[in-house]
Formats: structure tokens, sequence, C-alpha cells
């Protein structure tokens, strides 16, 4: 019989910390008085256990819950709900870690392709990767192909489509789908090097599998998706149904501020089949720290059971002048995404790409 041990960051008084820590234990098991159980056998085997409460500061305590694996399901909503369901709602309770036995790591595939499968998709060997934003939404169809033929043009290597672009009437999907990935076609065959463009998937499940469709028999490989903002269970059914993708995860609706952002974006997206994971660096235009960021990406590389590791892409008010600098924080294996920075002289954005695509490629990292 295995247990999950999920590790909570509990902002209480001492006195309080064990009486909240056994509710945590209680919520995310049997949700019910012990006193109220009468089978000895859930008493042994379904009712969470504390493991350990540790301080972690003034007034916070890091408490680690051992929850029977047993009361996972197979898929993303049981799985959640188990480490993370009522106790969500307690303003005083984050969801900060977690250890998962290999037997439950073993019901989630994880990413299909992840670092290396990106890479081999791309050709791309011994430096990091580009990946550019078409940005602002409003552009018309011809409008943003051109951008995606220029930033193709210019060397970059994935080129996805701003968050906001869904199926307006100025940029329907199957027309934007089309023209942009021939784009990628014309600037391949005159450049000889790979791109892959990332068309946004959103709506409801029934739309994205429609929309996952088109971009399949458009020649797509690789797709943007903001898991949280189309639901876990679309997003780790669509994961199972289209494996061939790349997908790359958006941040949006992801600032549940009771999840830290390393758990959620480094570890819980991969086990639901990100490949690569965009997340707002720091020094950008949201609030995440140095050290976010570092845990971050190392939880999204680091070795865990058999799941292949996820790309970190660190995005949000990237700058060129800053490209050295994140390059040696993240190192080779990431993907930098800098989208309205390359954009903000009109007149040359072919030959800001090209320094963005340079800089990267000419870096050399530290042994």
């Amino acid at each position: 019989m295995s247990w999950l041990t999920a590790t909570y960051l509990v902002t209480c008084a001492e006195r309080d910390v064990a009486a909240r820590a056994a509710a945590i234990a209680s919520e995310q098991s049997v949700e019910c008085p012990l006193e109220a159980i009468t089978e000895q056998r859930i008493l042994d085997e379904i009712v969470a256990r504390v493991a350990s409460i540790e301080p972690a500061g003034p007034g916070k305590f890091r408490v680690e819950v051992a929850i029977a694996a047993q009361t996972i399901g197979a898929n993303p909503v049981q799985f959640i709900n188990m480490v993370f369901g009522n106790a969500s709602l307690w303003d005083d309770v984050a969801f900060v870690d977690l250890a998962v036995p290999e037997d439950v790591l073993a019901l989630f595939p994880g990413p299909r392709h992840g670092v290396a499968g990106i890479r081999r998709l791309l050709g791309v060997t011994g430096r990091a990767l580009t990946n550019a934003a078409m940005k602002p939404q409003g552009l018309h169809v011809p409008e943003l192909a051109a951008m995606c033929r220029t930033f193709a043009l210019a060397g970059v290597d994935m080129i996805k489509d701003d968050h906001g672009i869904d199926d307006q009437p100025y940029s329907p999907f199957a027309e934007r789908v089309r023209a942009c990935q021939a784009a990628i076609a014309a600037a391949t065959a005159a450049t000889g090097k790979t791109a892959l463009y990332a068309p946004n998937l959103i709506g409801t499940p029934r739309v994205l599998r429609e929309r996952a469709r088109i971009a399949r028999d458009e020649g797509v490989r690789a797709v943007l998706i903001a898991p949280m903002l189309v639901g876990l269970p679309a997003f780790f059914d669509l994961v199972d149904e289209f494996p061939d993708f790349v997908y790359l995860a958006h941040p949006s609706f992801g600032g549940a501020r009771h999840i830290a952002p390393e758990l959620l974006f480094g570890r819980l997206l991969r086990l639901f089949g990100s490949d690569a994971v965009i997340f707002v660096n720091v020094g950008g235009r949201f609030g995440y720290t140095r050290e976010m960021c570092a845990a971050l990406a190392a939880g999204a590389r680091a070795p865990w059971g058999t799941l292949r590791p996820t790309l970190p892409v660190p995005a949000g008010g990237m700058r060129l002048e800053r490209v050295e600098e994140l390059l040696d924080f993240y190192g080779p294996d990431s993907m930098l995404l800098i989208g309205g920075n390359l954009l903000i002289e009109a007149d040359r954005v072919l030959e800001r790409t090209r320094e963005f695509v340079d800089r990267v490629a000419a870096h050399r990292f530290a042994t």
C-alpha cells in the first residue's frame, strides 16, 4: 500500500497548528470526524495522516500529510481533488510540494515529447531555444502570417499565437492556421531551418478537439494551450487523443494564490502532459522571485520517475537586453520567449528578431 505526501504551508499560531494539520488530513481523505468511522480498514488504509510539522518562519508551518494512493483516480480531476480539494478553500493553507510514489506516477504518462523530443523536431542541440509571440491581438490573418514568416526567416525556433487570439472575426482559426503554417513552410524552404508554429487552442472540449484536428490536418506539430483555462481534464484528454503535438502550456488563469507556482508550473502541468511550460520571469511584468523561478525550472527538468523533462519557457516582459543574463540563469535546456519587445521598432522587426536568435546561438554556457 503506497501513500502520496502533500506538503502545505499553514499560517497560524503555534498552539493551533496540530489541529489545523489534522483538519487538512481529514478534509483531504474522509471529510468527516474519525469517531464517525466504524470500519477499521478505512481508519488504517484511507484516512490521511499528518506525517510532519515543521516551522517555516514567523507564524508559518510546513505540514506534510500522507494521502492514500488508492484514493487517487487515474485522472487529473480526482488527483487534484485528493491533494488540494477542500483544503484550497482555507485562506491559511497553501499547497507547496508533492511526493508521488512510482505506482501513481505510472498512471500519468506526462510529456509525450519533452525537452529531447522538441530538440529532435527542431534539429537543435547544444543551445537554448527561442520563441516569439505574434502580437497584438486584433491583427488580420495576412498580417499575422507575414509576422510569422518574418520570425521564421530570422531563425526563431517556435512562433506562437498570442494567447488572446481565438477565432475572432478578424482572425478565424482555420484561416489563420492555414496561412501561418504556409508562411512557416515558405520560410523553412528559404532558410533550410525548421521552425514550429503553435496556434492557440482555446474553447470547450468539443471545440478543442475540432481545432486540434484542423491544426493536425494542416501539418502543425505544436500547439499553445492554457490548461488552467480550458481545465485540467480537457487538457489531459487532448494530450491523450493528439499525442503528436508538442504542448506549450500557457499560464493564463494559473495565478491560484493557494498553489505554489513552483509546484503548479514546474511539476503538476508536467505530470498532466505539458512538453514545455510558459511562466512569468523575475524582473518582468509580474511578481515572481528569482528563487521561485529557479525552483520552477528545476522542477520542470528534474528526474521524476519515468516522466520526460519539461522545457521551461520564461516570459512576461522579456527584453533583448536580458538575453545573456537569462541564459546564464536558466541554462541550455530552456526556451526564451520574447513578444512585444521584438515589435517596438516596427521597421526593424526582422533585424531585432535576428539579433535575438543570434545572441541565443552565440551564447557560451559555463562548463
